[in-house]
């Protein structure tokens, strides 16, 4: 594309100079200047054929050459004997040279601005150019980008950076490993959820090592044009081949390499094929490495993870404590706060990196329309449900089934807090109080958080003898945890779940969570209180009140 655009430039200067060459040759004036004498001479003689008047000169046409002389030296009895014509200044082909170079640049301009809006002439007048769409265009030269991020810029991934540090010293001394007998691995798979800042680690390897950097998202190589994803996949190694040393970045990889099901070949796995047979096409000596980034391993097809395409897994799991006041730290560092860092980092379990740095842009806005000086806990504190679950507005409900959702949510809020179950803030529009999450559990854990889905159910079935069908998402919830609990861990009278095993366990904890809550009525009654004041309630000021009674 680079040497078609120099070409079709290269060509229009050259055009320029050639019509400016013509035109110059055509206004230059070659007559020669002669005396009043040498004039007369060459008119006595008879040897002027053609004589043109012109303001400023009076040009003498012979056989042989041109003359020309000053129009204020001659008179009109000195052309008795000649047909005398009157010359312009300009020639109509100077007019039409420069029409000509005028019509030249406007076309260019034209074109310019035909390509950067994207447009198109056809039978119907101008029209959008579907094909200046990115996502529709067909292939072209692949082109590097440039990383401006470094593992200075990532916190919390030290156990990551030690297993990449290898190949990182691979991209900048290959004779070292070359000399040694090593091969680095071709391909290097980063696995985690979302927002756990795996591209940014590709991104962080290709700065370091300081080589170009390939990106592309799996989802681009599937076209819905038979072969064009291929295309692409060939033409990306390619250009990472020419560049290297090199790194080829490919994000949600499972986009195009999902598992191969064997009854029809389609585009994607057109596409995988491609994929499978460029990894295979690398040279130990290449020098071009592929990272590739996933949220589903197990969906992947067993091809692209045998050995010899993607040699070496690094997890990237959600941050640790540690490491989250690492990332905290980094989007701090250019907001003013008052607080302690290690505080937000006890709330933010479960938090991802992405969700980290929304936290702390929250909290940034939500100071700065406060008009304080300073991002304060207690800003973490009211955001943190936004970045959780979304802001959500209270639906307007009337009195009798607000007086349902206050109760629900107070023996829900009250069971979480006498079980210390992580959570800051209850809000009476917020259906969850703590999201799911996937970290190991105990026993007593699993049965405290199941107590705690059904809370709301039992409180109002205590207070009036029925719930609402808001009960729906805890009530699933508690469902699953309980027939994990039974089938996937163990947890039931035997290893290997019994019949009616689930039916069982959660009567029980229905029935223990109905006993909780019937011995504490008094902190119900003040938790609904609050709640309906405020229609939020701190996990401190439950605390207190639990505290009162116990």
């Amino acid at each position: 594309m680079l040497t078609s655009k120099s070409n079709r430039l290269t060509l229009f200067i050259s055009a320029f100079i050639i019509v400016a060459l013509i035109l110059f040759a055509l206004l230059r004036d070659t007559a020669d200047a002669v005396t009043l004498n040498e004039a007369i001479k060459l008119l006595d003689a008879k040897k002027v054929e053609k004589v043109v008047v012109t303001k400023k000169y009076v040009y003498l046409k012979t056989e042989k050459a041109n003359y020309k002389i000053a129009s204020s030296q001659v008179t009109p009895k000195m052309f008795l004997s000649y047909k005398v014509e009157v010359g312009s200044e300009s020639n109509i082909l100077v007019y039409i040279l420069l029409f000509i170079l005028l019509a030249g640049f406007g076309s260019l301009g034209f074109r310019w601005w035909q390509k950067r809006e994207g447009l198109e002439i056809t039978t119907n007048g101008i029209q959008k150019n579907v094909t200046a769409h990115p996502s529709q265009e067909s292939v072209g030269v692949v082109e590097s980008t440039t990383s401006d991020v470094s593992f200075d810029d990532i916190g919390g991934i030290s156990d990551v950076k030690i297993e990449l540090e290898e190949i990182i010293d691979f991209m900048k001394n290959p004779k070292r490993y070359k000399n040694f007998g090593a091969r680095m691995p071709r391909g290097v798979l980063l696995v985690g959820p979302p927002g756990v800042g795996k591209t940014m680690i590709a991104k962080a390897v290709a700065t370091e090592a300081g080589v170009p950097f390939f990106y592309q998202s799996g989802a681009s190589f599937v076209q819905i044009y038979v072969g064009m994803g291929a295309k692409r996949v060939h033409e990306l190694f390619a250009a990472a081949k020419k560049n290297a040393p090199s790194i080829i970045f490919i994000d949600e990889i499972d986009a195009v390499g999902k598992k191969r099901g064997g009854e029809r070949s389609d585009e994607r796995e057109g596409t995988l094929n491609q994929l499978l047979t460029e990894m295979d096409g690398f040279e130990g000596s290449s020098g071009v490495i592929v990272v590739a980034a996933t949220n589903k391993i197990e969906v992947l097809d067993d091809a692209l993870l045998r050995a010899g395409r993607f040699d070496r897994r690094v997890f990237v799991e959600l941050p640790t404590k540690r490491e989250r006041e690492s990332i905290l730290m980094k989007y701090l560092s250019k907001v003013p706060h008052d607080l302690d860092v290690k505080i937000v980092a006890n709330m933010t379990v479960g938090f991802n990196g992405a969700s980290l740095a929304a936290l702390v842009n929250e909290a940034a806005l939500l100071s700065l329309r406060q008009n304080d000086f300073h991002v304060t806990i207690d800003h973490f504190y009211e955001v943190k449900d936004k970045v959780m679950f979304g802001k959500k507005k209270l639906q307007m409900l009337n009195d009798k089934q607000k007086a349902y959702r206050i109760t629900y949510q107070a023996a829900k809020v009250s069971v979480a807090t006498y079980f210390d179950i992580p959570f800051e803030k209850l809000m009476l529009s917020n259906e969850k109080l703590t999201p799911a999450t996937n970290e190991p559990f105990i026993k007593q854990e699993l049965e405290a958080r199941v107590k705690m889905l059904l809370a709301g159910t039992v409180g109002c079935d205590i207070k009036y003898d029925e719930h609402s069908s808001s009960v729906v998402k805890d009530l699933d919830e508690s469902k699953e945890i309980v027939i994990k609990m039974c089938k996937d861990y163990g947890m039931g009278s035997s290893l290997i779940s019994t019949d009616n095993e689930e039916k069982v366990i959660i009567e029980r904890l229905y029935n223990e969570c109905k006993s909780l809550l019937q011995a504490m009525p008094i902190v119900l009654e003040n938790v609904e209180a609050i709640l309906y004041e405020r229609e939020s309630i701190s996990k401190n000021e439950v605390k207190s009140l639990i505290d009162e009674i116990l």
